[in-house]
């Protein structure tokens, strides 16, 4: 990656997609603007149900921007049809036009994009074999949705992040969150005002997936959202809030029946979300906040790590080995990212069950070692690895949940097995609702 802080020359070529939050320290974006209240900067929001998301909107819409286009052609005035919308840390962005030439890093702004029926525009993902895979694995099961990644560039790699492909793609949004991409090597803060001014503006919430920290010098104004809350803040930028008002519905739905059926609290099992490597199991907690847990946290159940101090979300360097994960012996044992090409889960199932402690883990005894899914999670894999979660906590209540095999892919249940109107979710992205 280039070391120098000005890159290759370019002129500033988008004079009208801009950002018009305010510039403080040295160029470094102040954070959510208009609507934002000191109550909501960089602070964990509640480990609850998932808030409903925000109510602003970009104004005017892609639909009032054609209308004001049209009103221009009869008058022969010309109207400005720009919209704005603002997100934690990049403040209030204003584009010209719909977005269609699209960088995206994580696997998540992917989801949202063929949630919103605009993945036909990403150019780009971080690592597109490896997410696509994840992303097909849940994709495959809606009929109609599907997602290529073919012709994506591969953003990251030989361990580093090159600005000069971000010249090559010319996008007109990156959907990364730059204060994240400050704490990249080689990589400054005046590299990323360079990529705002002479290619297009960033567009994008990384830290809400764990609540955790951003890098200093954007900690102030930082803001924490939901996966939702996030979602319709891209829709806004591509010009799609009905879809994402049906998606959300769906959701909301989805919620409301699972926990109208969870049985009560003693009821339930201890569960103990873990990452196995090593010969060692690093845990989560279920319930803890962002949206990395949004699949998870609602489901209500007994946290075998809730009162450690050894945990992932807190200690990257926290594991058990296999006595320790004996002494805590979860009722269940849900593998994070374990339906994902990052880990083999094939291996890692002969591994445990092969193990003389291991063996005797209830979890292992009772065939309740579950391949779990993951937290770079969107809309549409939110919808899916809830009703994964419920299945695999709660069979009794909503359904067994089938065994993994590597190469699965999601598995294809009965209209009364689905615990949301499947059909009915592909419809929406397909554009058909």
């Amino acid at each position: 990656m280039a070391d120098d802080a000005t890159g290759p020359e370019a002129p500033t070529r988008r004079d009208t997609i801009k950002y018009g939050g305010a510039v403080i320290a040295g160029g470094l974006l102040a954070g959510c603007t208009g609507n934002s209240s000191p109550g909501s900067v960089a602070t964990p929001e509640a480990t609850g149900p998932e808030a409903p998301a925000d109510t602003e909107a970009a104004t005017p819409t892609p639909t009032d921007a054609d209308a004001a286009t049209d009103a221009a052609t009869e008058t022969g005035t010309p109207e400005d049809t720009s919209y704005s919308v603002t997100m934690s840390p990049v403040g209030e962005v204003t584009f010209d036009s719909v977005p269609s030439n699209v960088m995206a890093y994580s696997p998540q702004y992917a989801d949202m994009l063929v949630a919103l029926g605009r993945d036909d525009a990403l150019n780009s993902l971080g690592f597109p074999d490896s997410y696509g895979t994840t992303l097909q694995y849940f994709f495959d099961h809606l009929d109609g949705v599907d997602f290529e990644t073919g012709g994506l560039t591969q953003l990251f790699s030989n361990g580093s992040f090159d600005k000069e492909i971000l010249y090559e793609l010319d996008s007109d949004v990156h959907l990364m969150d730059p204060a994240w991409l400050s704490a990249f090597d080689n990589w400054s803060k005046a590299d990323t005002e360079e990529i705002r001014e002479n290619v297009g503006p960033w567009f994008a919430n990384r830290y809400s997936r764990e609540h955790t920290q951003p890098p200093a010098g954007w900690r102030e104004s930082y803001r924490y959202y939901t996966i939702w809350e996030i979602t319709e803040k891209v829709s806004q930028v591509f010009g799609e809030p009905a879809r994402y008002e049906a998606l959300k519905d769906e959701y909301e739905k989805l919620y409301g029946h699972v926990r109208a059926n969870l049985p009560p609290e003693n009821e339930r099992p201890t569960v103990g979300l873990v990452a196995f490597w090593d010969g060692k199991f690093s845990p989560y907690k279920t319930s803890g906040p962002g949206f990395g847990k949004a699949h998870t946290r609602p489901l209500g159940a007994r946290d075998a790590f809730a009162d450690s101090d050894r945990t992932y979300d807190e200690n990257y360097e926290a594991a058990y080995d296999f006595e320790g994960m004996l002494e805590i012996d979860p009722d269940v044992i849900l593998h994070n990212f374990a339906v994902t090409p990052f880990y083999d889960w094939s291996e890692i199932t002969e591994t445990v069950t092969n193990d003389p402690v291991g063996r005797e883990l209830t979890a292992v005894k009772d065939d309740r070692f579950y391949a779990s899914g993951q937290s770079f999670q969107g809309p549409l894999q939110n919808l899916l690895q809830i009703e994964m979660t419920a299945k695999q906590l709660y069979p009794e209540q909503f359904g067994e949940w089938p065994r993994f095999e590597e190469g699965d892919s999601y598995p294809d249940f009965d209209e009364e097995e689905q615990l949301f109107d499947h059909r009915r979710v592909a419809d929406i992205v397909d554009g058909a609702v």
